[in-house]
């Protein structure tokens, strides 16, 4: 099967579950595809393009960053841009008239309601939205005002898991929870997490399925280790030995030392 359009993902809504990973790197996009992971998302750039490259048949949403685009118009030109290094949507977290314009030219765009990370002064920091009836109906409308300017799918991030399937099962988009439950379409963590690289904070909605920063830390420290026994050997005169060098014969050597001038 080759990779899924947007009209294949959004046939799965109300089917099963899809799951989407923010991969930065190349082999975590090679590690995802070959896991069977649904969605990958990462930033537009060139680094989004080694990624695309690393995993050919998954479906891949680059986000265009909050504040990179200063009109409808750059949004445009920023979706299009994203679209010709591969991408298959565009993530935007921005107003309703960017996203209007991206998906009236044919780009798929992915929103973002519910808790938004960049606009989190407006809803009091980083904490949960809808926990209110007035709140949760906030959420509904922006979802709503997503699907009628022609996005595709919504990330819902920290939205009590009630109302987000409330609201999901009263759009036509997929709904892709980061944080918000399993009535949504969709389930979305950082590789990071997943991965446990991460060594901040790691969020309550978060899973850490290994420890990869203690394998890190472990052969960081492997590194270390081989630097300094490489540095003794050479201390020692026992780096490089006669398996490291080349030879030469000696008539061609004491030919070539008596066409050298003394010392």
């Amino acid at each position: 099967m080759g990779r899924p359009t947007v009209r294949d993902l959004l046939n799965l809504k109300g089917v099963r579950q899809l799951t989407e990973v923010l991969v930065r790197t190349e082999e975590e996009a090679t590690a995802c595809e070959e896991a069977g992971i649904d969605l990958l998302i990462t930033v537009a750039g060139e680094q989004a393009r080694k990624i695309r490259a690393a995993a050919p048949n998954t479906f891949l949403t680059m986000g265009i960053l909050y504040g990179d685009c200063a009109s409808p118009t750059e949004a445009v030109r920023a979706g299009f841009l994203a679209l010709k290094d591969g991408a298959d949507a565009v993530y935007a977290c921005m107003s309703i008239p960017y996203i209007a314009a991206m998906a009236q030219e044919g780009i798929p765009v992915v929103g973002h309601v519910g808790l938004v990370p960049q606009k989190r002064t407006w809803t009091g920091g980083f904490r949960a939205v809808g926990k209110t009836a007035a709140e949760a109906l906030s959420v509904y409308e922006a979802t709503l005002a997503h699907q009628e300017a022609g996005a595709f799918a919504v990330e819902m991030e920290v939205v009590p898991e009630q109302v987000a399937e409330a609201i999901s099962k009263r759009t036509e988009m997929l709904v892709i929870s980061m944080g918000s439950g399993k009535g949504c379409d969709a389930q979305y963590l950082f590789a990071e997490d997943i991965l446990g690289t991460n060594r901040g904070h790691v969020p309550r909605h978060a899973k850490v399925y290994r420890n990869l920063a203690g394998e890190l830390d472990r052969i960081q420290q492997e590194r270390v280790q081989a630097f300094r026994e490489y540095q003794a050997d050479v201390l020692k005169g026992t780096f490089p030995d006669a398996k490291n060098t080349v030879g030469v014969k000696s008539e061609e050597y004491d030919e070539f030392l008596r066409k050298l001038p003394p010392i």
